[in-house]
């Protein structure tokens, strides 16, 4: 399998493994509706982000959706294209090193992408997959990117939508109509959906009968008589009597035992006067087994909308946002409604790590609103003035309601969300200890991370976490037993093992010191000391 080797690589392979795990700290008055949403806006750096997420999403989410940059060159945008702003430039600075100043455009989004890519594949359920748009400059090493990361044969699909409808007649070569959407599932076990059918496929149901509505089905297939000698053979038409054979070219598409069926259940379409001379089969609407249609690699715009409606849609919206203006080239919601008719259902997760605008939650919003689902999604943003003034503050008005630039009242969609920023501090102190302002709730779910590689979902009000492939997970932590024990808790010792939840099989317990001895291995327990065993 070709591999794709660039300056840098070597560093970065790993890099994931030394961001340091930081905190959420809620926002409560940038925040819109219930803090227990289930749906979040995380400003910060993506890399940093990902890593506070895992602890509560690793192995939890559906679909990830991210529009990274395009690398283009392009060094106007909201978004520097030409990945050499002054952040990534201080990124590579710090992590590849003096060898950093020497890289190329297409090195530095390489060394950009790596991480977080690794990073989002964590995220992922075993049945999810990533959608990543791209255009010309990177789809060739993108797609080299993620075999390496996904796998090979979890590649699905490169998608083409025609993002615009009009030529540019000034183009000075081959004016491009086009980006990319590469699929790569988490594992075989992923299904896609079928998609809507949509009117035009339910305005080929244009007859009915007493049965319902259905449509005319080719009642031949293309094969020859002399290839299937028996499909070929005379039907009558019971409503004039006359004899009918199909062309020589052409066989009917059953046998003659199934064309008796057929006539036995009416299903066959002789014309709206019964005296047609070739039948047709009647494809009744209601006896779909698969109500939707097959999703295919090419979108047209009319299909996944265009960037001039995205622009559109956006302005709509924040109309009165300065900034809004900045954004040349936002995605439409319809083209991530898609994604998510294709790749989610109606409880799913869903994460963009690179926010922008907030297209990805307005979509989540609107197929929610559409097909009654309760989708959440994850959004992440590095910028504080587009993540307050632009992806949140979208969010908020599609979720509550809004009034446009013509003064008209827009209903909201429902729906809200928590925004949050990271620590300033990491979870671990310059010297490798567990800072003081840590809660038990927050520390259970390094722990899980740590013990099973997913996402906590449990309640963290108890010293047993939960039970993960047989085996009871624990954490001593401050003050969890209150303070019945010595240290308030934090040491295993035989008072404390005697007050924990009881679980009879192997327990793991994470606890700042152990005083059981050898009864430690009697009593089936793997101890392991806090903050040291944490290296998740």
């Amino acid at each position: 399998m070709p591999t794709l080797n660039w300056i840098g690589k070597d560093v970065v392979v790993k890099h994931h493994k030394d961001v340091p795990f930081r905190l959420l700290e809620p926002d409560a008055a940038l925040s819109c509706g219930a803090a227990g949403s289930g749906n979040l806006i995380v400003q910060g750096d993506n890399l940093h982000a990902l890593k506070a997420l895992l602890p509560r999403y690793a192995g939890q989410v559906k679909c990830i959706y991210i529009d990274p940059p395009y690398n283009t060159g392009n060094e106007g945008w909201v978004y520097n294209d030409n990945v050499n702003s002054p952040e990534i430039r201080r990124w590579l600075g710090e992590v590849v090193g003096k060898e950093g100043e020497t890289l190329d455009r297409h090195d530095r989004w390489l060394c950009m992408m790596y991480p977080r890519l690794v990073l989002l594949k964590q995220f992922l359920r075993e049945d999810g997959a990533i959608f990543v748009s791209i255009d010309d400059n990177e789809v060739g090493t993108l797609r080299l990117l993620m075999d390496e990361i996904f796998g090979s044969g979890n590649f699905v699909a490169n998608v083409i939508w025609q993002k615009k409808y009009a030529v540019a007649n000034d183009h000075k070569t081959i004016a491009p109509m086009h980006d990319f959407v590469l699929v790569y599932q988490r594992s075989p076990s992923w299904q896609r959906n079928l998609l809507p059918r949509g009117e035009e496929k339910d305005s080929q149901y244009k007859f009915e009968d007493e049965k319902g509505q259905f449509r005319s089905s080719d009642y031949t297939c293309a094969k020859t008589a002399e290839e299937r000698p028996n499909l070929y053979y005379p039907v009558t038409n019971p409503n004039t009597g006359e004899e009918i054979w199909p062309k020589r070219t052409r066989v009917w598409s059953y046998s003659q035992d199934e064309h008796q069926r057929h006539r036995a259940e009416d299903l066959i379409y002789w014309g709206k006067d019964g005296k047609g001379k070739v039948p047709a089969y009647k494809r009744y609407k209601h006896a779909l087994r698969n109500d939707g249609v097959v999703p295919q690699t090419l979108w047209p715009h009319e299909f996944a909308g265009h960037t001039d409606g995205s622009r559109k849609e956006l302005r709509e919206v924040l109309h009165d946002v300065p900034s809004v203006s900045d954004f040349a080239t936002p995605k439409p919601s319809l083209l991530i409604q898609r994604i998510l008719q294709i790749a989610t259902d109606k409880d799913s997760i869903v994460l963009d790590s690179f926010a922008g605008s907030g297209t990805t939650a307005h979509a989540v919003l609107k197929q929610n609103a559409e097909d009654g689902g309760q989708r959440h999604f994850i959004l992440v943003e590095m910028d504080e003035n587009i993540a307050q003034n632009v992806t949140a503050e979208r969010v908020r008005r599609v979720a509550g309601g809004y009034t446009n630039a013509k003064g008209q009242a827009a209903a909201g969609l429902g729906g809200g969300f928590q925004f949050c920023r990271l620590s300033s501090e990491p979870l671990f102190d310059a010297y490798g200890q567990i800072r003081s302002d840590v809660t038990f709730a927050e520390l259970a779910k390094f722990v899980w991370l740590a013990e099973t590689q997913t996402g906590y979902t449990g309640q963290a009000d108890s010293p047993l976490l939960g039970v993960h492939e047989g085996r009871a997970i624990y954490l001593l932590y401050n003050g969890i037993l209150k303070d019945k024990s010595v240290a308030g808790g934090n040491v295993l010792t035989a008072p404390v093992l005697a007050v924990l939840p009881p679980f009879d099989g192997p327990k793991v317990i994470y606890a700042a010191a152990n005083r059981l001895g050898s009864r430690t291995a009697r009593a089936g327990i793997t101890f392991k000391q806090t903050p040291y065993a944490l290296e998740v």
